[in-house]
């Protein structure tokens, strides 16, 4: 089985940031919680980057795609694209809530 090596642009490393302290005011354990949540919905695309939705109905390419990741009420979604046949790079992570990538 192909395993992809999972990399992260500035922007969504920066996105990951932004997220865990805007958690990290309000309440720690939450934080670490959302952040092991991430991390493990991560490794969904070191195998199956393909299972994933496909970004804007597929108007980008079938390469370009959104991770959904549940946690509470809602949750967050990972703008990534699989680059060849062993890397897929997150471009940009959001809250369900937020309007849209940044």
């Amino acid at each position: 089985m192909t395993r992809f090596e999972v990399r992260f642009t500035e922007e969504a490393q920066a996105d990951l940031l932004r997220l865990f302290d805007f958690l990290l005011k309000h309440d720690l354990q939450m934080a670490l919680r959302a952040r092991q949540t991430l991390e493990d919905s991560f490794k969904l695309l070191e195998q199956f980057p393909f299972s994933c939705r496909k970004a804007a109905q597929g108007a980008h390419g079938p390469r370009l795609r959104e991770l959904i990741i549940s946690f509470g009420a809602s949750g967050y979604v990972a703008l990534f694209e699989i680059d060849n046949a062993t890397t897929v790079t997150v471009l940009a992570l959001r809250h369900q809530r937020e309007e849209d990538f940044h």
